[in-house]
């Protein structure tokens, strides 16, 4: 689109102004040093929700066909598809991380 030259019709019709430059946008979702650091000291302090404890359990139990009951369970209770998968990577990390400190200890 042309620039606005002042004038009532026309393509470029409207007021004349000069374009100003926009703050450039900070990408959504990124998260900083505080906000991880306080995550990280809530699951500490809190530990896991119920619906959580029932997916660690579940990956503890179950079988081969784990993954998927998983993630029907957490798709059911967290709402989107992208969001189940997440929880799930996080809830097997916790897993992991149990089960080497108990390897450790």
């Amino acid at each position: 689109m042309a620039a606005n030259n002042g004038i009532a019709q026309g393509k470029s019709r409207g007021h004349a102004v000069t374009k100003r430059d926009r703050p450039a946008k900070k990408p959504k979702g990124l998260i900083n040093k505080h906000v991880k650091m306080c995550r990280e000291i809530a699951r500490e302090v809190c530990g896991l929700s119920p619906y959580e404890r029932r997916i660690l359990d579940m990956i503890k139990t179950g079988g081969s066909s784990a993954d998927k009951r998983v993630y029907k369970f957490a798709k059911r209770r967290l709402g989107s598809h992208k969001r189940a998968l997440r929880k799930r990577e996080d809830i097997k990390e916790i897993n992991a991380q149990q089960r080497a400190r108990a390897a450790g200890a």
